[in-house]
């Protein structure tokens, strides 16, 4: 009885397994995993020797046809084969010098439930027995972080479905194997692909489609990733504006005569965006700003609702206690931001300057590194420095830090791909700051950030902090450190996104925390429209009492 109770087990088990129906988005979700991995692991075709994308296209319309989980399974096993012999190689050991970082690596999708043992066992062979020549369609470049290459997308009509497909499954699995921080994204990457795969199947049109890849570019949660594709952005507001207390309050005129014609001027607050409140704009537009934490989120939200393909924009605004709706002209670029450009040439800004009780104050936004000498010989006896990097600094990080240290300190650490293993990331040894130098600066160290503070700004902050005798003011960094890798394989389509890790030396996280001030400062629109520097308000107060 037990004999036959069993055997009758096998056989419904057997017959569940060939007669399961697959829905379309499981298919390609799988196979666009598959298609990932035989790119950067299979020998015979991480050299670039098959055409890969071409393969794709040929493998796709027997996905398709694929009813069950048995047909499934067995389309990709017979791919695999056609690939070509796979030599069995001794058991690759990494160098004893190696420390790997593998919040990242997850290849246990190997035993999905649509494999049979055998595709599974497959998978299995091939990492074990991987490509370890130079990557085909990867390289590291700068610092190490990845940079794709030998990708063909350029004349690729996307009006067709299978290029949609494949602009998909190549950016996914790019990140899928080289994004430093696929661990910390809000929504986990596979669940990604699974949602977005509708959207890129339905696209009806080119617009469509790069609007999809914008999408998806968002779901990394990354302060670096931008995009940018035809039409996204045509005609802009003539002033740059802060989020404050769920309102949208204008910080800088950018075209004097434009926004003096629509009274528009600094300090002026707007309650409504074409009939929505900025709190539901906040909720609105989530998934269409990359950003690593909110405090980047809403820096960039008030351009991106304020700009667009129309020449006008329906505004509310809040002034003497009455609201006050009116229709505002969008200009181009190039007029809505005449205030950077004189002659031709962008308006210059004082680098570093002296103020009021022997305190010193520096742009790290416009400070190069040719003038640091002349920064350190007018400074050098003051009793505090002021280092406003709420910008893009220039490259000074080594040469002042060597000013501010009295000897070499460890500041960061990173995590890099490893393209012999691709999905694995191995920790760098700490990258040191300063030097020895018993002339160094004696006085107070201050560093001004804010959620404009990004990348090379977080990264000089950390620098700074091992002086010893450093207060961070201000509020949360835009949280995305470390080298960016360009994108721009897809015609028309330009993004990017952070390509290494970084961390402080004792491993601490710095991917969407960004840096964290020591003392918190942010403006309000108050102090904006009385005209005040609150951040650096707090800093010189601190300097004064030290509080």
């Amino acid at each position: 009885m037990k004999k036959n109770c069993l055997l009758f087990l096998l056989i419904f088990a057997q017959t569940a397994f060939c007669h399961t129906k697959i829905t379309e988005i499981q298919k390609l979700a799988t196979t666009c995993k598959v298609w990932g991995f035989l790119k950067y692991y299979h020998p015979n075709v991480a050299d670039g020797s098959k055409s890969w994308d071409e393969q794709l296209f040929t493998i796709l319309p027997e996905v398709e046809k694929a009813q069950t989980k048995e047909e499934f399974s067995l389309v990709l096993e017979n791919w695999i084969v056609s690939l070509g012999e796979i030599k069995t190689i001794a058991p690759i050991m990494p160098p004893k010098d190696i420390e790997y970082f593998d919040k990242n690596f997850d290849l246990s999708w190997f035993n999905n439930k649509l494999f049979s043992k055998k595709l599974s066992e497959k998978l299995k062979f091939i990492e074990n027995n991987r490509f370890q020549g130079q990557q085909y369609y990867v390289e590291g470049y700068a610092a190490e972080n990845v940079k794709p290459i030998n990708e063909k997308f350029s004349g690729l009509n996307f009006n067709e479905k299978k290029n949609r497909i494949l602009a998909l499954f190549m950016y996914w699995n790019l990140i899928e194997y080289f994004y430093p921080y696929k661990y910390i994204m809000d929504q986990k990457w596979d669940i990604t692909l699974e949602k977005m795969i509708p959207l890129f199947i339905d696209a009806k049109n080119e617009d469509d489609f790069y609007t999809a890849m914008g999408k998806v570019t968002v779901k990394l949660n990354d302060s670096h990733v931008f995009y940018f594709y035809p039409n996204k952005i045509t005609n802009h507001f003539p002033a740059n504006c802060k989020i404050i207390d769920e309102k949208i309050v204008v910080t800088e005129i950018l075209a004097d005569s434009l926004a003096e014609a629509q009274n528009i001027k600094i300090g002026t607050v707007i309650t409504k965006v074409n009939d929505k409140t900025v709190k539901e704009i906040i909720a609105e537009n989530r998934d269409l700003i990359p950003a690593s934490n909110k405090a980047f989120y809403l820096n960039n939200l008030p351009a991106s609702v304020l700009s667009g393909r129309s020449e006008t924009v329906k505004l509310e605004f809040l002034q003497d206690g009455k609201y006050l709706t009116k229709t505002i002209n969008l200009y181009d670029y190039h007029d809505s931001h005449r205030n950077e450009y004189k002659k031709g040439a962008k308006v210059k800004k004082e680098k570093f300057k002296l103020l009021d009780n022997n305190i010193g104050y520096v742009n790290m936004g416009v400070l190069q590194v040719k003038n640091v000498p002349d920064m350190i010989e007018t400074l050098q006896s003051t009793k505090a420095i002021i280092f406003d990097m709420r910008n893009y600094p220039q490259g000074t990080m080594e040469v002042i830090s060597s000013f501010l240290n009295a000897k070499e300190k460890e500041f960061v650490i990173y995590t890099i791909p490893d393209y012999t293993y691709p999905g694995r990331f191995k920790w760098s040894e700490p990258y040191t700051t300063g030097s020895e130098n018993n002339t160094n600066y004696k006085g107070k160290v201050i560093v001004l950030l804010n959620e404009e503070s990004i990348s090379q700004s977080e990264w000089i902050a950390m620098s700074f902090q091992t002086a010893g005798n450093t207060t961070i003011i201000g509020s949360q960094t835009a949280g995305a450190d470390g080298n960016a890798s360009d994108f721009q394989l897809i015609e028309k389509f330009y993004t990017q996104f952070t390509g290494i890790g970084v961390y402080y030396p004792d491993r601490r996280e710095t991917q969407r925390i960004g840096i964290i001030p020591d003392i918190e400062i942010k403006p309000t629109i108050k102090g904006i429209q009385e005209g005040r520097d609150e951040v650096l308000d707090r800093a010189l107060q601190f300097i004064e009492t030290g509080k």
